[in-house]
Order: structure tokens, then C-alpha cells, then sequence
């Protein structure tokens, strides 16, 4: 897995990059066939003093690409925000690919049956 870690008008200290990968360990727990990872963490120039911090990502695993961003006032909680909105899409992801050899209604039984 590659990961890249990038910060825009903001510098990357070594807490914040453990702190995105102790929360991408959830994440890779999920979904193992990860092959690359770009983050991105922002702080925009707004009057919006409340969505202010950003953070992105750019998932790419076998046949799709994820994105996901996320936004707030503290960069930890955006941070945070964008984690939980990248599993709950990892896991739809996953779900679809194992969902695909599903029994056809034809096929299924009723009482030790065909219907």
C-alpha cells in the first residue's frame, strides 16, 4: 500500500501523520486490497471560521477509486469525520464485491423444497 500524506497552507508534523494512520488501520482492517492512498489536509483562507480545517482522500483499490472529504473547525475532527465516512464506504464496498455471487430466487429453498 502506498500512502502519501500532503498538507496544503499547513505543515504535516509527525502527530498528525500518526494520527491519520492510526486511524487508516481501521480502515486497511476492513479492506486489505488497498494499492494507494492519498491524503490531503487543508486549511482554507475562508471568513467561515467553522469549516475552515479540511481534510481529503483519494482510495484507490482494485476497479475504484474512493473520495472522500471532510470538513470542520478542528483538523482532528475533520480528520475523524473523513475516517468514519471512508469505512462506511469501504465496507458498501466490500459488501458489493462479495455480494456478487449471490443465489438466484429461483434457486432458493422453502422447507427442504425448490419453489
Amino acid at each position: 500500500m502506498n500512502l502519501t500524506i500532503s498538507g496544503h497552507h499547513l505543515e504535516v508534523t509527525p502527530a498528525l501523520r500518526e494520527y491519520v494512520l492510526t486511524k487508516l488501520d481501521r480502515v486497511t482492517r476492513h479492506f486489505d486490497q488497498v494499492v494507494d492512498v492519498n491524503v490531503l489536509l487543508t486549511v482554507e483562507k475562508q471568513k467561515e471560521k467553522e469549516r475552515r480545517q479540511r481534510a481529503e482522500v483519494t482510495l484507490h483499490v482494485k476497479g475504484r477509486d474512493i473520495f472522500v472529504e471532510s470538513a470542520s473547525e478542528d483538523l482532528y475532527a475533520a480528520i475523524d469525520q473523513l475516517m468514519d465516512k471512508l469505512d462506511r464506504q469501504v465496507v458498501r464496498h466490500k459488501d458489493k464485491l462479495q455480494d456478487h455471487h449471490h443465489v438466484a430466487s429461483k434457486r432458493l429453498e422453502l422447507n427442504g423444497e425448490m419453489v
